[in-house]
């Protein structure tokens, strides 16, 4: 249980951290520390001028990793992102100029506005956490944590993206507006400077390494293990369904409940964590059909019914005797 407790003190100095500037979004912060200590991406949605660049910078800077921003246009190439090999005359050899990619942090802004192939650029990255450039290999940094923004793919200029690459984010996130006393708040906190500036990191590499490893060992009973697997089949039958979860989307749910648990101070999983993190880890991996979508039915709507039919586990769930 201390192990526990180390994961949640953390994550409450980050959240105390990322508050001196970002107002009323404590469970916004919650998330993507989840997102961190499961080595995953998170992908933020919401319209312009919500917060979204601002969160992502305020995380980078509470993490104390090299931090990047990458612009997303759509003239942008992937060479942009990933890197060059340049020739060097005075050594009469190629050698490699990293992409922002290369940084512990990134932060992929408006990710929506490039197209496809400069979009398809960040898969390995995301997925191996690695890039190729001229047929050699390059590690990524540890940690690396991708945020991205995304505009809503309504608004003019901007391209949906690739199914497989929407699979990699962890989790979507969406801000939304605050409310009347929130931005009055803002007004205040932002009249004079802006308090991005006095950020102090509050982790390193080896705590968040601790961190990780803290999370996979939370306890997942047999019966919390059934219950997501029969959300996950749910998702596959379900009459409005064309594409359900995937073995990597259960994958992702599962660890993000671990760390959810975790950073909340329990040492095991209940039910709440899985309905609290089906909405931002699965929504966005299912594909409604043609008639759910004409009937405009959204993927939150289907989430709601599953877990609303099925029975939630009764049984003991916690540890028995600190034991698996």
């Amino acid at each position: 249980m201390a192990q526990v407790e180390l994961v949640q003190r953390i994550a409450r100095q980050v959240r105390d951290n990322v508050a001196q500037v970002i107002v009323g979004k404590e469970h916004v912060v919650e998330l993507m520390l989840v997102a961190l200590f499961c080595e995953g991406h998170v992908l933020l949605e919401d319209v312009p001028g919500i917060g979204k660049t601002t969160m992502a910078k305020s995380l980078a800077r509470s993490l104390g990793a090299d931090f990047q921003r990458i612009q997303f246009t759509p003239d942008l190439l992937p060479s942009d992102i990933t890197g060059v090999s340049v020739y060097n005359r005075r050594e009469d050899a190629f050698e490699f100029r990293p992409g922002p990619i290369l940084a512990g942090v990134v932060l992929a802004d408006e990710i929506n506005r490039a197209g496809p192939r400069t979009q398809s650029a960040l898969l390995e990255a995301m997925e191996e956490r690695q890039v190729t450039v001229d047929g050699v290999t390059h590690a990524l940094p540890y940690p690396f944590f991708l945020m991205a923004t995304q505009n809503p793919v309504e608004l003019e200029g901007t391209f949906p993206l690739p199914e497989a690459q929407m699979d990699r984010f962890l989790m979507l996130v969406a801000l939304g507006y605050p409310n009347r006393e929130e931005e009055r708040s803002i007004l205040h906190r932002f009249r004079n400077a802006n308090p991005l500036v006095d950020l102090k990191p509050q982790l390193d590499n080896e705590t968040i390494r601790q961190a990780v490893k803290i999370c996979r060992d939370v306890y997942v009973s047999s019966a919390i293990e059934d219950y997501l697997l029969d959300f996950a089949a749910a998702t596959r039958n379900d009459r409005a369904v064309e594409l359900g979860l995937s073995p990597r989307g259960t994958l992702a749910l599962f660890r993000t409940c671990q760390a959810l648990a975790a950073v909340n101070g329990r040492d095991y999983v209940i039910p709440d964590d899985v309905k609290r993190m089906a909405t931002v880890v699965v929504g966005h991996r299912l594909i409604l059909n043609a008639d759910a979508r004409l009937r405009g039915q959204k993927s939150g709507e289907v989430l709601a019914r599953i877990l609303a039919a099925l029975p939630v586990p009764v049984e003991e769930l916690r540890p028995v005797d600190g034991g698996r």
